[in-house]
């Protein structure tokens, strides 16, 4: 079992974007110390509490103040772009940053329908993604599908891809093209176990990926005291329940609270039904538990506290079982 880094850069209260992008050096630096495999970027628009929508860019400013760990998309929104575009950013990334890039592929709008317009896309653009994808795969490996036309940097430089999901479709998509899939159940669990047997039942082995390669996503709160953990979650409810249910209401905590306890609240606490909480002891039995559970080779973690400082100190609570100079490079 390995364990990886799932990071948006959030922009805690009183803080701006740059803030939040300076912050994801030490959560990278953290996660490198303690022997996690990875750490992905996830591409959102629109969201004054995330600061990594542009991942290539983030992706680099993280890699030149790093050594070893593989940095990456989790992901690239495909049908935001054309597949050329990200190849070129990719290729670029690879070259710069030999065999420490990867490239994980969505394609949801990553936020609202006006910001989808905003980003020239329609709603039929998630349609094309399996030819995009087909399309990209072809760009990175040297063997275009469109005459004449190859991306540079890129061209042969077969950066990894992955499929990502919350849903049976990036499932059957990556079990069709033999790619590793994550699946995003730090946010989106209801599907997990679903997603996971069409995953395994229908793979297709390719030369790169013989076999399945699954990551599963869970969210992480950890702290030497248990019941500062607890209030670290509960914060983290909170944060979420301010953004997916009283947007830019002015609320107090016990406003919040009792919206957590009404069905609304309940759809929030189920978004993070997959959570490790505790002291680090406690923490890493819930992961060997999730990781048994649900068969993965990977396990993405997604810091959830509030607060940076809380961020950083749970990766360091929480090593890795297998470092990542250890394993093999996926």
């Amino acid at each position: 079992m390995r364990y990886s880094l799932l990071d948006i850069a959030a922009v805690g209260r009183d803080e701006k974007p740059a803030d939040a992008l300076h912050g994801a050096v030490p959560l990278a630096r953290a996660a490198e110390r303690s022997g996690y495999h990875r750490v992905w970027y996830a591409e959102h628009h629109n969201m004054p509490q995330i600061a990594s929508a542009a991942t290539s860019v983030v992706i680099a400013h993280v890699a030149a103040h790093t050594e070893h760990i593989r940095l990456g998309a989790g992901g690239v929104m495909l049908p935001n772009h054309s597949p050329l575009v990200i190849a070129e950013q990719f290729g670029t990334l690879a070259a710069l940053h030999p065999d420490r890039i990867d490239l994980g592929l969505g394609r949801a709008p990553g936020s609202d329908q006006n910001t989808m317009r905003a980003l020239r896309r329609t709603p039929q653009s998630a349609d094309t993604f399996p030819q995009d994808v087909l399309e990209l795969q072809g760009f990175l490996s040297g063997e275009t599908r469109i005459p004449g036309v190859h991306a540079t940097p890129g061209d042969g430089s077969n950066v990894p891809l992955y499929i990502l999901g919350s849903s049976l479709f990036g499932a059957q998509l990556a079990a069709a093209l033999g790619l590793p899939y994550a699946f995003a159940s730090h946010f989106a669990p209801a599907a997990l176990l679903s997603a996971i047997e069409v995953y395994r039942s229908e793979y297709q082995p390719s030369e790169r990926h013989p076999e399945p390669y699954l990551i599963v996503a869970a969210n992480l709160i950890a702290s030497p005291d248990e019941q500062d953990a607890l209030v670290q979650h509960q914060a983290a409810l909170r944060w979420r329940a301010r953004r997916f249910i009283a947007p830019g209401a002015n609320l107090t905590e016990q406003q919040i609270d009792e919206l957590l306890d009404s069905p609304s609240g309940a759809q929030v606490r189920g978004m993070m039904r997959y959570t490790a909480v505790g002291t680090p002891e406690q923490v890493q039995a819930q992961l060997a538990q999730f990781a048994q559970q649900t068969g993965a080779d990977e396990l993405m973690l997604a810091p959830a506290a509030t607060r940076r400082a809380e961020r950083i100190r749970a990766v360091e609570l929480v090593p890795s079982p297998e470092p990542a100079a250890a394993v093999a490079v996926n």
